[in-house]
């Protein structure tokens, strides 16, 4: 079993799936979202803050003015009242100064040039300071006393056009302070939960990549003894029993196999020989006639019946007589070509299939040498064994073209090679 390697994957954190993606985008819209109401709460406490500031200033300098226009009101001295509206005037906001007798009669006036008549006196005198708001402009409606008696009105007009312009500006500003804070933060962000969140990022890369490549030999860095960490060591902990649960499957697998390849060679082999035995060769020779019919060719089939095997087993024994049938499969096995299936059917039989022959008398010539490499003397235990061997030969598809009939035939060719004085070959049609 080979060792765990420590692995940290490539992994991209730029994918739509991305957790770091997903994260950041969720956390940009919480800090954007945060952001936008600080920022709107700001604007807007920087604007009506603007305005009261603007408006308290303002009715500060008309409390003064009435203070200073209330004794040339009551000794009716209207340039006195005059030079204290163009004093007053001086404020680059002003739009227009009214200022009105007990009758409701003009007293004194300013406004700015070219500008249309703005001031309307109310239709009710007010009894105190009275405050009237306008989107563009505002009217400071303030009642003149003299010795706690009321003696004239005073009316302002003011133009909140210069302040709108200043506070817009100012807004501007902060709008484009507040972005670029939330380009900074959002980038700063992603870099901080790319850094924290790569373990995590790094033990799914690895686990998508030991799934893909079924390799659980690979480990996960446990860079903290955090959470992360701790996964890290039960993953790494499950793909060791992993690695060796698989480990044993395939020597299960292989013992498997192997012993599969054991019965199929016991269920296809004999066991005193070695050769193929008969649920074999009936296979093959299935096989070979589909070949040779396929391909126009000429094969044959020898059956082989060893002579005075019965004699050998009666006289010597059968220990003498298994010997015997593997020093005969030896001989054969040698005088027989490479591709030459030679199979024993049982007892003292056996079956050659000749396959790519070009001509019938090359078979009948390997019968003869296969007869004489039978008969050459055979010692077994310093015992001769008087043995031999009869062949019977059939060819398909000149005598059959049925594994049955073609296996019938090489059959009745060996009986008429037996009555012909054994350790010789017939072919089927030299059977009487």
């Amino acid at each position: 079993m080979t060792q765990p390697s420590i692995l940290t994957p490539k992994h991209k954190t730029d994918l739509p799936d991305s957790l770091v993606v997903r994260l950041t985008r969720v956390n940009n819209g919480i800090l954007a979202l945060t952001l936008s109401f600080t920022f709107t709460a700001m604007a807007a406490t920087l604007w009506f803050g603007s305005i009261s500031h603007q408006q308290n200033n303002a009715l500060a300098s008309a409390q003064v003015l009435g203070s200073s226009i209330a004794a040339a009101l009551v000794f009716n001295d209207t340039k006195s009242a005059q030079q204290e509206l163009q004093t007053f005037s001086r404020g680059t906001d002003l739009l227009a100064v009214q200022v009105l007798q007990n009758d409701q009669t003009l007293f004194v006036q300013w406004q700015q040039p070219d500008l249309p008549q703005t001031l309307t006196p109310p239709a009710i005198w007010p009894q105190k300071v009275n405050v009237v708001s306008g989107w563009q402009q505002y009217q400071i409606q303030l009642p003149i006393m003299f010795k706690q008696e009321l003696v004239g009105l005073l009316l302002v007009q003011l133009s909140l056009k210069n302040l709108q312009h200043q506070v817009m500006a100012l807004i501007a500003l902060m709008a484009l302070i507040t972005l670029l804070m939330l380009a900074l933060a959002s980038r700063g962000l992603r870099l901080v939960q790319k850094r924290v969140l790569s373990p995590i990022v790094e033990l799914a890369a690895l686990a998508e990549q030991a799934a893909r490549d079924n390799d659980y030999s690979v480990r996960g860095v446990v860079r903290r003894n955090d959470e992360v960490g701790r996964l890290t060591e039960r993953i790494n902990e499950l793909f060791t029993q992993v690695a060796a649960n698989q480990f044993w499957l395939k020597q299960q697998l292989a013992d498997e196999r192997q012993t599969g390849q054991q019965l199929k060679q016991l269920a296809h082999h004999d066991s005193l020989t070695g050769l193929p035995n008969r649920l074999y060769f009936q296979q093959q020779l299935s096989s070979s006639i589909q070949q040779a019919l396929q391909h126009q060719k000429i094969m044959a089939l020898m059956f082989i019946d060893l002579d005075n095997f019965k004699t050998v087993n009666d006289s010597f024994g059968h220990d003498y007589g298994d010997e015997v049938l593997q020093m005969v499969s030896t001989r054969m096995q040698q005088v027989l070509r490479e591709h030459d299936v030679l199979c024993r059917l049982g007892g003292d039989e056996f079956a050659v299939l000749l396959t790519e022959l070009g001509d019938i008398r090359h078979a009948e010539s390997l019968a003869d040498r296969l007869i004489a490499a039978v008969r050459q003397p055979m010692f077994i235990r310093e015992q001769l064994m008087p043995v031999g061997a009869t062949i019977g030969l059939a060819f398909c598809p000149l005598d059959a073209a049925e594994p049955a009939m073609l296996l019938q035939k090489a059959d009745e060719a060996m009986y008429a090679a037996k009555r012909a004085g054994k350790n010789t070959f017939r072919r089927v049609q030299d059977a009487p």
